[in-house]
């Protein structure tokens, strides 16, 4: 099973949303982990050569 990416950051997105929008208190750490996320897949075809 393969997950596309371009597929994967709106799911990410919104799980996010959804949270902060119940526990406003895990913002930060919701956006750290999803920037985090993001960094990761922008690099990841760079790593990979």
């Amino acid at each position: 099973m393969t997950v596309n990416i371009l597929l994967l950051q709106p799911l990410i997105a919104l799980i996010a949303g959804i949270l902060i929008l119940v526990m406003p208190r895990l913002l930060n750490y919701i956006v750290a982990i999803y920037l985090i996320v993001v960094g990761i897949t922008g690099l990841w075809p760079h790593f990979l050569r």
